[in-house]
């Protein structure tokens, strides 16, 4: 089921093991096309736009854009009551952690009189995005609203697809798990629409343009939000999950099939790949791949994703060259089944998971980490959402008269190389008589 990529008996570099990795770059390529002719459709079109877009991919005609206040008590009224206590741990799991992702106040004195104070600003007004097309998240309704409120966040928008089985309503989980997060402004907007509606606002439905955009999806969810870059700020392209697993052989095969299954059961373009020394631990995975699948609810789903471009069994000499490949993938989700997990040595990753009892899915909902984390490779230069998503820093600088004083024939000395006079001028005007 898995195809086989063996790389064993060479010597690889850098370029290699890039070239390697498996992706499916067609389907990514394909998603930045559609998501942009649907961000500028919406920026033209506002409202009519977004219902056109709601009828096609939705099948949801009529139904109300902004959540009336009723439908979240309704909601909430009717969630089911181990669910809600699992949202409450979680909720209360992802506030403690992402508490730890604010840093403090900083005052460095760099000389007598001269202080640069760093600060940490949450921005005005964020747009949060919960997938509801193949599965629905009330999850991702506590990794992305929890960390925002702990920034400072005054506003936060949330929006989720409109579901058919719902009369067009946002789906009930979603709303309820807002509803204990204290969240009233939601839209029954889905897809790279809703991505599009919080960069530019939508003034029929009262929607203000926000200041950042966060939240997973699909590969046009993540395309977008590099369409909307710049306009607003943006959190990492969380697409389409991956999960790379790199195991030896005393990995339990029963464990990492069933881990590389939970993934991929998301989505048709879901990653699923293991990478190992061991052949017979490939094989032995394998054999309980298909066993797994099969019987599992989404089992399609699954299936096709384990079998596409994107997904692989990965043969590699040893622990070292395994490394190296996850490093170059950069998974968004990395598990380590290893006798020396060595977890200081996986350096590219949005969540490393380290033990036969760290799955993925405890990462998912209640270990406190965000689940909201790069894909595509991403994770070599970004990082999950956390707090810090929403925060910016900004430095205060205070001096006094000795202290200016002290620098400023250096400013001066600056500003005649760059032959910026005024520089000068600006500080010596401050000692005329």
């Amino acid at each position: 089921m898995l195809r086989t990529i063996d790389l064993r008996g060479r010597s690889l570099t850098a370029s290699d093991l890039l070239a390697a990795v498996p992706r499916a770059g067609v389907a990514r390529a394909d998603a930045l096309t559609a998501a942009a002719a649907i961000v500028s459709d919406v920026a033209e079109r506002g409202e009519v736009a977004l219902r056109e877009q709601a009828s096609r991919f939705d099948g949801v005609q009529g139904h109300a854009l902004r959540v009336p206040r009723e439908h979240f008590d309704e909601a909430l009224a009717r969630l089911d009551a181990e669910v809600r206590a699992a949202l409450e741990e979680a909720i209360d799991r992802v506030r403690r952690a992402s508490a730890a992702q604010v840093p403090p106040v900083q005052r460095t004195q760099v000389a007598p009189g001269a202080v640069v104070e760093q600060r940490w600003r949450p921005v005005g007004r964020a747009g949060v995005y919960v997938p509801g097309g193949k599965a629905v998240y009330p999850s991702s309704v506590v990794m992305n609203v929890v960390p925002a409120q702990v920034a400072g966040v005054e506003r936060i928008a949330l929006a989720s697809p409109p579901q058919a089985d719902h009369d067009g309503r946002v789906h009930p989980d979603i709303l309820a798990a807002a509803r204990l997060l204290g969240i009233d402004e939601v839209y029954a907007v889905g897809g790279a629409g809703a991505v599009a509606a919080f960069a530019h606002g939508v003034p029929e439905i009262d929607l203000d343009p926000v200041d950042v955009v966060t939240g997973p999806g699909n590969n046009f969810v993540a395309s977008a939000k590099r369409v909307v870059a710049g306009l607003v700020g943006v959190d990492s392209e969380a697409g389409a999950t991956e999960i790379l697993i790199v195991a030896d052989a005393g990995a339990d095969p029963r464990l990492v099939a069933a881990d590389l299954i939970s993934q991929a059961e998301h989505d048709e373009q879901a990653s699923a790949v293991l990478v190992t020394p061991s052949s017979e631990l490939a094989e032995a995975v394998e054999r309980e791949v298909r066993a797994r699948v099969a019987g599992t609810r989404n089992a399609a789903r699954a299936t096709e994703a384990l079998r596409g471009v994107q997904s692989a069994t990965v043969l590699v000499d040893d622990v070292d060259t395994a490394i190296a490949f996850s490093n170059a993938y950069a998974p968004e989700h990395l598990e380590v089944f290893l006798d020396d997990p060595g977890v200081e040595r996986f350096v590219n990753a949005g969540a490393v998971f380290v033990g036969a009892y760290s799955p993925v899915s405890l990462g998912d909902y209640l270990a406190g980490s965000n689940h909201v984390l790069p894909t595509g490779g991403q994770a070599r230069y970004s990082s999950g959402l956390s707090a810090s998503t929403f925060l910016r820093p900004q430095q205060v600088i205070h001096y006094d008269r000795d202290a200016l004083a002290a620098v400023a024939d250096g400013i001066v000395a600056l500003a005649q190389a760059e032959e910026l006079p005024a520089h000068g001028e600006a500080v010596t005007a401050r000692f005329e008589a």
